[in-house]
């Protein structure tokens, strides 16, 4: 890891930290009631976003932090950044069975069924392995496109690789309310 990739890392994870920690301190005398129960930190993903961006004008070359913004993005659901980002980052380094799954995930939000099964497909032939892409293809292909027999393969194909686990059970599950009916 290249070490400006690493200050990147650390400097985006302190500020996140710092901005949660003066939220959570401004929040707290205006809270009227019972406290929230989550305790969970607030992610401040907008100041990730802009410390990035920041970072990407004076070195647009950065794989790595386009990646992080790509992810950014999709935590904050912003699905077109995402897959803006996810292009560079693939532009950048080549075929990534994860960003591929990914973007096709940001694909699938906004309706571009054709273009996330082009990214699952893609990963999965880098990746044979790579169960991911296979649940995600399942998804588009039963909830999107109503087609369980296609659904149904790539599920059976997630099982052949990956037989054992809670992802599995439910993915057996899956399968069981398709060929039920349900």
């Amino acid at each position: 890891m290249k070490k400006e990739t690493f200050i990147l890392i650390v400097v985006t994870m302190v500020v996140g930290a710092f901005g949660g920690v003066i939220f959570t301190n401004a929040k707290k005398d205006t809270v009227v009631g019972n406290p929230p129960v989550s305790s969970a930190p607030s992610i401040d993903y907008q100041l990730r976003i802009n410390n990035l961006e920041a970072f990407l004008a004076k070195e647009p070359d950065n794989r790595n932090a386009w990646m992080q913004l790509g992810h950014n993005y999709f935590d904050s659901n912003q699905p077109m950044k995402a897959i803006e980002a996810y292009t560079k980052v693939l532009e950048m380094g080549g075929n990534d069975p994860d960003i591929l799954t990914d973007q096709g995930i940001m694909y699938r939000r906004i309706g571009w069924f054709d273009k996330a099964i082009n990214n699952f497909e893609k990963a999965n032939e880098l990746n044979p392995s790579h169960v991911q892409s296979l649940y995600n293809l399942g998804i588009v292909y039963r909830d999107d496109l109503g087609n369980q027999k296609k659904a149904k393969e790539a599920w059976t194909r997630y099982l052949v690789i990956s037989p054992i686990g809670n992802e599995a059970d439910q993915v057996r599950i899956m399968i069981d309310h398709m060929d039920n009916g349900h």
